[in-house]
């Protein structure tokens, strides 16, 4: 048996697995986006372009969750010693074997919280000591990896906050996490997701101790008097402004000891009055040492952020030759459709980034900052400009109907500030690159990522802030309209009719849909995408439930009493006031629902980083529907990121159709599909357990209005062609 299993080992060492485990990184899944560098390649090669025809489900968990309509899985799942770690819809932590799907065991935060994504999780261990790290609700929790319960010497009984290391300001603020952290020896680091409003807690990284839960360092985002970056802010800023946050994710280059963090806009996110000047580090990619949490370098993709230019993923730590020299570099790829190439030590631009002129703004008090870089080199992978050129042709009803809203908006050129008239972003709020993040093939220079191609409109809309005794509330009635259009209008619309999308319910006649009571306990608590709002006084919530609940409530300032109550909540209200609000997130569809710019809607991109080519790029995801019309292939909207492999394929689903794919990484060419019970609005991960290779894929559904999932569904080739090898 022994001699057995060591010709097992040398066999995969040097046959179709490539590198054992302890040599290639890239042969397992331990991490979130398979490797520390974010690279989401494998150098597994069982499954190739000749037997990719051939796979086939080889086993599928369900949750068992109870969903709604807006429930997501977004994991991307990690593997160690071939028990898979993944997350539920309802951020349940649950342990399969990697290679059947058999549950091992299952985690409950059991949080009175409004479930949120959850992206992945984190694995470390010192010697027989293993855990899980993840994040829950403003927690973080520590897990024995092979029992499954709290780890009781870490935090209090296996838990501690998200809020540790923000400052007191942030105790009663939205603060959570959508993608995991990364393990530098004893060190988690991480960042969070906070609001978007005013009212945003900043979103400093951190680096907790992994055994113990203490916040061992802290990264200001938000500089404080006297760090590097203060200048670049109103005085004192920190103490109001928040966001400048590292939701997406961090890279970590474990030999050089630094983590890279690529950072969102400060809040709020499109009227910067309050913020005046280029506000580092928001929306920056940040080296900083892993050890002690200082700042190595820094480059600014977007300076005084208006547009809601978050970089929306992990950097990729890429080897590039450029003149014949290999260098070690960070490739970020934006929402905008731009791929930034840096030297991994000093920051500096590989290729040209030019700074360019860009419109000013017409918002009152705002200072827009009047250049932006644009890479030069690679070109942009998705479209930059919505001309009348590219107003869809898919009809002619189509056609006239996108026109006629078309000429009502401010479009053209990117960085075209938001305006009270509409402004138009393409590529629109997701993206270009999103979240799912873009593949990297060391061996040939190559990187793949998708895209969306989606037209966005926005309106901004003006608030009577602080504009004199005219315009205090003289109602709480009128003090809760205040909280409304400054909290609630952005999703629920500025006369409580809703979100197109379903995501955010009308708000209209209340007190016949909802009992007030759970309308408070969701002000409170939150509820599906909606963060909780426990911040607000009891006044705030009070008057805000008058104004939903359209009380007739006549009391004057006159009265003594309520004079007083409603000055101090007016006082409130100006606190952190700005003087606009917005219309939302909205995309810009034709009359049937489809884009409205010219196909291809969602693509998938292959970049030469050695170059600064654009090598291929095709339709990601079809419409059916219109492929029965005679229309060629559009592509979708998508969500989730590619996996390339040293068997020459490119695995993604991610798109609206829900199907999973592999294309051809050389050329493009769809090889295979599938199609999945929900939408796998996630990332694949790549693993081999026993000689077998899998790829496992989650399938929340959820997003743009498709029907939500539980299911995680792992696919193989056939066990017959295993034992024909």
């Amino acid at each position: 048996m022994i001699i057995y299993r060591v010709i097992i080992v040398i066999w995969s060492c040097i046959g179709i697995f490539g590198c054992g485990n302890k040599q290639d990184p890239h042969t397992s899944w331990e991490t979130y986006q398979g490797d520390p560098g974010s690279n989401q390649y494998s150098s597994l090669k069982q499954i190739n372009k000749s037997n990719v025809d051939q796979l086939e489900v080889a086993w599928v968990y369900q949750t068992g969750d109870n969903l709604n309509k807006q429930s997501q899985i977004q994991c991307n799942p990690i593997i160690v010693d071939d028990i898979l770690y993944a997350t539920s819809p309802t951020i349940k932590l649950i342990a399969l074997r990697a290679a059947t799907g058999e549950l091992l065991w299952e985690f409950d935060p059991a949080l009175d919280f409004s479930p949120h994504v959850n992206r992945g999780v984190t694995y470390w261990e010192s010697g027989n000591d293993k855990r899980i790290l993840f994040t829950a609700g403003s927690l973080l929790f520590a897990i024995d990896a092979i029992t499954g319960k709290p780890v009781v010497s870490f935090g209090t009984a296996g838990v501690t906050s998200l809020k540790a290391g923000l400052g007191a300001r942030a105790a009663d603020l939205f603060v959570i996490s959508t993608s995991p952290g990364v393990i530098y020896k004893n060190l988690y680091i991480i960042g969070t997701r906070v609001s978007e409003n005013a009212d945003a807690a900043p979103g400093y990284i951190r680096a907790f101790n992994a055994r113990t839960g203490a916040v061992e360092w802290v990264f200001h985002t938000i500089p404080k008097p006297g760090e590097y970056g203060y200048e670049t802010w109103p005085e004192n800023a920190y103490e109001k402004i928040g966001g400048a946050n590292a939701w997406a994710g961090i890279s970590l280059d474990v030999k050089r000891g630094v983590v890279y963090a690529p950072t969102g806009s400060a809040s709020f996110d499109f009227w910067g009055g309050n913020r005046k000047g280029s506000n580092l580090f928001a929306n920056c990619i940040i080296a900083i040492d892993a050890e002690n949490g200082q700042r190595l370098w820094h480059y600014q993709t977007v300076h005084h952020d208006l547009w809601d230019r978050d970089l929306p993923t992990t950097p990729n730590l890429v080897t590039v030759t450029h003149n014949g020299v290999k260098i070690d570099a960070v490739a970020q790829v934006t929402k905008s459709g731009y791929v930034f190439l840096l030297d991994r030590d000093t920051g500096k631009p590989l290729f040209t980034i030019e700074e360019r002129p860009v419109k000013k703004s017409d918002l009152k008090g705002e200072e827009t900052w009047p250049t932006q870089p644009f890479p030069v080199k690679p070109p942009p992978f998705a479209r930059q400009h919505f001309s009348e050129e590219e107003i869809t042709d898919i009809s002619p009803e189509a056609h006239e109907y996108v026109k006629t809203i078309w000429t009502t908006t401010r479009t053209g050129e990117q960085f075209i500030p938001p305006s009270t008239v509409g402004t138009m972003y393409f590529p629109g709020f997701d993206g270009g690159a999103e979240w799912g993040g873009a593949s990297y093939d060391s061996n040939t220079g190559v990187l793949y990522v998708n895209a969306n191609e989606m037209p966005w409109i926005q309106h901004m809309v003006e608030l009577e802030l602080n504009m004199g005794d005219q315009s205090k509330p003289k109602t709480i009635k009128d003090a809760g309209e205040k909280v409304y259009k400054t909290n609630c209008a952005i999703c629920h619309g500025q006369s409580r009719e809703g979100n197109t999308t379903g995501i955010y319910p009308p708000l209209l006649n209340l007190n016949k849909t909802l009992p007030r009571e759970f309308a408070m306990a969701i002000i409170e608590k939150g509820n599906g995408f909606m963060p909780s709002y426990n911040q607000f006084s009891n006044e705030k919530k009070n008057a805000l439930l008058a104004y939903l609940y359209n009380d007739n409530i006549q009391k004057s300032q006159e009265n003594d009493g309520e004079k007083n109550w409603l000055d101090d909540l007016n006082k409130e209200l100006l606190e952190f006031a700005i003087p606009y609000s917005h219309t939302g997130y909205n995309r810009f569809f034709d009359q049937e629902g489809y884009p409205a710019v010219k196909p291809l809607w969602g693509t998938l991109n292959a970049i030469d980083l050695n170059k600064g080519e654009i090598l291929w790029q095709v339709p990601l995801g079809e419409f059916e529907e219109l492929t029965k019309r005679g229309i060629p292939k559009t592509g979708t909207e998508n969500y989730g990121g590619p996996v390339a492999t040293a068997g020459g394929l490119i695995f993604i689903a991610a798109s609206k159709d829900g199907y999973i794919r592999a294309f051809d990484k050389d050329t493009g060419t769809e090889l295979w599909k599938h199609k999945l019970p929900a939408g796998g609005y996630a990332t694949p991960s790549v693993f081999a357990v026993d000689r077998r290779q899998y790829i496992v894929i989650a399938c929340g559904g959820g997003k743009m209005g498709t029907a939500p999932g539980d299911y995680y569904v792992a696919f193989a080739l056939p066990q017959g062609h295993l034992d024909a090898e």
